[in-house]
């Protein structure tokens, strides 16, 4: 950490990003989502690592050394993922390698799960019924038929800045790219 740093502690996290064209077919689904069922927009992305509060540059520097110790992994949807921190969304295959990139980048960053991982894309925030989730999952179906089998290649680790109090304000922070760090 950079001992000159005197900026606050804010809440980070860091996401696996999903590349093109998955990215733009996930921002597509998401939309539609959020025409029908409302909700903030925000980019598809896998959580690696939950909210953690960390000045910028201890953050920054974090992970820069998890992304150093990751390789190149596939992400697979393999169901819905409903009642989770409000959200409706798709549960990613908990392969070996998924669940090694996140150990892996919790564990430079110092996060402790307050509960067990569930690798997932969320796909819709806000407050919902049961069956207004049931809905937007059904939604999901009628806007893309095979979001289901989609499988992708996770290439690109982020650290947002994100105030789980106002999901508008997430921001990007840093890129990295996996291809780069090996």
């Amino acid at each position: 950490m950079d001992p000159t740093d005197q900026s606050p502690e804010e809440v980070y996290s860091v996401w696996a990003l999903p590349p093109e064209p998955a990215r733009g077919r996930l921002r597509r689904l998401m939309a539609g989502l959020r025409a029908a069922h409302g909700g903030p927009a925000f980019e598809p992305h896998v959580t690696v690592v939950g909210a953690i509060r960390l000045r910028r540059s201890a953050a920054v520097e974090a992970l820069h050394a998890a992304v150093a110790g990751v390789r190149l992994y596939t992400a697979r949807v393999v169901g819905d993922r409903r009642g989770f921190y409000r959200f409706g969304g798709l549960q990613i295959e908990p392969t070996p390698e998924v669940m090694a990139a996140s150990d892996h980048c919790c564990g430079h960053f110092g996060y402790e799960r307050p509960i067990p991982y569930v690798p997932h894309l969320s796909l819709i925030y806000g407050d919902r019924t049961e069956e207004q989730e049931a809905a937007a999952m059904q939604r999901v179906e009628e806007l893309d038929k095979g979001i289901r089998e989609l499988q992708f290649e996770i290439s690109d680790i982020a650290l947002y800045k994100t105030d789980p109090k106002d999901v508008l304000s997430w921001e990007l922070v840093e890129l990295c790219s996996l291809r780069q760090s090996k």
